[in-house]
């Protein structure tokens, strides 16, 4: 495994989101979407916006941590504040799809500030 391999760098973020990008996609390791996460968000919590962003997939499909939608859009949310183009279409289309869920079910509009 590379984390007992390899410390991450101890800070570096670039490094660190690319080994989580390694166990997420399966390249060169097995696929470990758990092992992804943790390496995003040491990642993430040093403000690397790509990271946060990608916790913020992980958080809205289920992989590696329980699915949550309001923690991924506060990962996105750190990442659109970096102006991060991805993070912020990801949080266009599941604030809509949130909105349209809401009022479907016969509640108010479904905002984010």
């Amino acid at each position: 495994m590379i984390q007992q391999q390899w410390n991450g760098g101890q800070g570096y973020a670039n490094a660190q989101n690319n080994v989580g990008v390694m166990y997420a996609n399966g390249r060169g390791v097995d696929k470990n979407y758990s092992t992804a996460v943790y390496w995003y968000r040491k990642a993430a919590e040093q403000g690397r916006a790509g990271s946060q962003n990608n916790l913020g997939v992980m958080y809205e499909n289920g992989q590696g941590v329980d699915q949550n939608d309001s923690t991924a859009v506060e990962w996105y949310r750190k990442a659109v504040e970096q102006c991060h183009a991805i993070a912020q279409c990801n949080l266009d289309f599941l604030t809509n799809k949130l909105s349209k869920e809401k009022k479907r079910k016969g509640g108010k509009k479904f905002f984010f500030r």
